[in-house]
């Protein structure tokens, strides 16, 4: 029995995750987001499992490497393009493609000599006012990037939503209006569909879809959960009970005494904290599943403790199981409890929670 948290991580959820979003998408091609550490779920292993996917896309070169010094042969976009003239070499040599979204990434290119091609994202700012050039730019970088002798014939456009995951959304609609006026006399491959436009946008779907939450069975609309989706929870995060004891009515638990028993009653301590990544800020009642029932989180989060109340008439005795994530409990309602979001969850899982991965 591990002595710490367990993060299962279930490889057939996330090629079922995979083959639903081609059932969404029938017609696009998938560029699966594998950035942060696969979302906390592994970037190696994930990438080796989504044998189905067409191309992978990280944020950064590092990560890229990381996916070819572990064999990935598949197609690698690096989102946020590359940072310095000298990692061009570095692109060309280890055959990943580049998104281009400022004057200097053209400028680059431009003025680089390379013994091939590389294969270019032309990034347009639709509305998300984060990455991305202006559309009155789009003529002139367009043309440019085609004459550019660096740049492989082919150039494929895109774009990132900034409420994709508002269904109706005004301000989606008014980036895709935008994008298909920019590219109506273009041939180009596109891309704009995140999780959320894959959902909810089909008409956003074009020739790719980047699949990121999704492909982990998490709902990217909040007070949703990816099983009405049809997704199933890659992640089960799950630890122990380290101690049972009973206290009195008024009694209170916790640093700052912030919760105070109303009846006497049975606590059970677990070995995860915020050391782990379990959300320092998950409020009393946060569910934890333990025994085939959802059980309060009860008193503040630990480093390396939390302590729910188990009930006045509790059998759970020392080494019972309690997931505080997974197929039994809803990672979406964490997130509620901790006011946040499930990626946040998934990104602060520390080293020192063991993975399991399952075929």
């Amino acid at each position: 029995m591990s002595r710490r948290p367990v993060a299962q991580i279930n490889l057939a959820a996330l090629q079922h995750n995979l083959a639903r979003v081609r059932a969404l998408a029938p017609s696009s091609q998938v560029l699966a987001v594998l950035k942060a550490n696969a979302y906390g779920h592994g970037l190696v292993r994930v990438a080796q499992a989504l044998t189905d996917a067409d191309a992978f896309a990280v944020a950064r070169i590092d990560e890229a490497l990381a996916l070819r010094t572990a064999g990935i042969v598949k197609p690698i976009v690096l989102l946020e393009g590359f940072y310095e003239a000298a990692e061009l070499p570095i692109l060309l040599a280890n055959n990943l493609q580049t998104v281009v979204h400022n004057e200097l990434q053209l400028s680059a290119l431009e003025q680089t000599s390379l013994d091939g091609q590389l294969k270019v994202w032309l990034k347009i700012d639709t509305g998300m006012h984060r990455l991305g050039i202006e559309p009155a730019q789009f003529e002139l970088f367009y043309r440019r990037l085609w004459q550019c002798s660096a740049v492989l014939p082919g150039i494929r456009l895109m774009s990132h939503f900034c409420c994709a995951d508002e269904r109706g959304s005004e301000r989606t609609s008014q980036q895709l209006a935008i994008f298909s006026e920019l590219i109506r006399d273009k041939a180009d491959q596109c891309s704009l569909a995140n999780s959320a436009a894959i959902l909810a946008w089909p008409q956003s779907h074009g020739e790719w879809v980047r699949p990121g939450l999704m492909l982990h069975g998490i709902s990217p609309f909040a007070e949703q959960t990816g099983q009405q989706h049809q997704l199933l929870p890659v992640m089960r995060l799950s630890s122990r009970l380290i101690a049972v004891r009973q206290v009195q009515q008024g009694e209170t638990v916790g640093y700052g005494g912030q919760w105070q028993a109303k009846i006497p009653t049975t606590l059970g301590v677990i070995a995860v904290g915020y050391g782990d990544g379990y959300p320092r800020h998950a409020c009393n009642g946060t569910p934890v599943w333990i025994n085939g029932r959802e059980v309060p989180l009860a008193g503040r989060v630990s480093m390396d403790m939390i302590t729910v109340d188990l009930g006045p008439n509790a059998h759970d005795k020392l080494g019972d199981e309690a997931v505080l994530w997974g197929p039994e409990l809803a990672i979406e309602r964490i997130a509620l409890s901790a006011g946040t979001i499930p990626y946040e969850l998934l990104c602060n899982i520390t080293p020192r929670v063991d993975y399991q991965y399952l075929s």
